[in-house]
């Protein structure tokens, strides 16, 4: 390497893979000199996140790997595969990073092969228990791999492997209670301001079955919660209207307790300071903050992803106590209005789990994963 280090990042997809990406970029930016640039697709997560971090983006087309049958596959393997490879190796024989960081997931695979093809060292970072299908083929050839878990590695040991755990974007700490009820609408007064609040959530897209059963559950959950529920906005299952009619129609009493939202940004740090639980999905983005944070969950996995890497998330964490998993096939209004209030019953309960969830968070992951990858460029 001869001048300032440059390096790539290339993922996105999802919000976990997007957040650990943005965290180690600012952990590299921070030091002097080094160039810090991001490949990732047309219409992600990342499309949006990354500009507004004023980090230069590049889009490439992208297919998602699926080990089932779908039609997708066919447009997927045919064409977006292969052209965003071809775009790929263009972009970096125009850029010549001197490192490629790649947070896994669909969109990492392409540059990495690319980076491979190049001879450009590559990193690659699994957040999840499970390694997924675009880190375990990168994996082979990566100059370093990098864990959350130390359940992810492989059976054979690796000089190649090191745990870094799994960073925590810096804007989720530091929120405020007066900000949350400010941007929500609660009450500030009275009964409705000293009520836990429970934060749900199915991930960036939301999940039709947690909202639904939330939504069923309303009426029961909110005389004793305020609830922050980040359910996506599908056009095919209609949830958010669905359960902005359902608030409507709520008791004068607990109108303002609820509140639907689409997705969350910046706010959701303030929900972070205040939550006393989480309800969702156990993506890697969803399972990391609630550690990193100390936050007790209810994990409803999502069934069929790779390798099952929900429930491998979910029940690491219910392992260490820091979690309850209540897996899809049982969820009903029913048991999650009997496993929410159960836990908002016993608050030392909820603090015991909070202090365990973050037992499983490396407090400095970033900079580990920053030192890892300028310890490659400089090589």
């Amino acid at each position: 390497m001869t001048g300032a280090p440059f390096v790539l990042i290339a993922g996105g997809g999802t919000g976990g893979h997007t957040s650990a990406g943005l965290a180690v970029a600012a952990a590299l930016t921070a030091r002097p000199g080094v160039r810090v640039e991001w490949v990732g697709s047309h219409h992600g997560i990342e499309a949006r996140r990354v500009p507004e971090a004023d980090i230069p983006y590049h889009a490439i087309a992208t297919g998602k790997l699926r080990r089932y049958w779908a039609w997708r596959n066919v447009p997927d393997l045919t064409l977006r595969v292969p052209a965003g490879l071809l775009q790929a190796v263009a972009l970096l024989a125009r850029l010549r990073p001197d490192v490629l960081f790649a947070t896994g997931g669909f969109v990492s695979l392409p540059p990495a092969l690319a980076a491979r093809f190049l001879r450009i060292p590559v990193i690659v970072h699994e957040q999840t228990a499970v390694p997924g299908l675009a880190n375990r083929i990168a994996g082979r050839f990566a100059r370093r791999v990098a864990l959350t878990f130390p359940l992810a590695a492989p059976g054979r040991a690796s000089g190649r492997i090191v745990v870094t755990g799994n960073p925590l974007r810096p804007e989720l700490r530091g929120g405020s209670a007066e900000r949350l009820a400010h941007v929500f609408g609660f009450e500030t007064t009275g009964p409705g301001a000293t009520v836990p609040l429970v934060y749900v959530t199915g991930g960036s897209l939301g999940s039709h079955r947690i909202n639904r059963a939330v939504g069923a559950a309303l009426i029961e959950l909110l005389p004793h919660a305020r609830i922050v529920h980040q359910c996506g906005d599908s056009r095919v299952t209609g949830d958010l209207d669905w359960l902005e009619d359902r608030a409507h129609a709520l008791p004068a009493d607990l109108v303002r307790r609820y509140a639907p939202r689409a997705y969350l940004d910046a706010e959701l740090a303030h929900v972070y300071a205040v939550a006393s639980l989480v309800v969702g999905r156990s993506g890697a983005g969803t399972v990391n903050e609630c550690c990193h944070l100390g936050l007790p969950a209810v994990y409803v996995p999502l069934p069929g992803t790779s390798g099952d890497e929900q429930t491998a998330n979910a029940r690491l964490v219910e392992a260490a106590g820091g979690a309850v998993v209540l897996p899809q096939a049982a969820l009903t209004p029913e048991r999650l209005r009997d496993a929410v209030l159960g836990l908002l019953a016993d608050p030392a309960r909820l603090r015991e789990m909070g202090a365990r969830a973050r037992t499983l968070a490396v407090a400095d992951a970033e900079e580990r994963l920053a030192r890892l990858i300028l310890e490659a460029a400089d090589r």
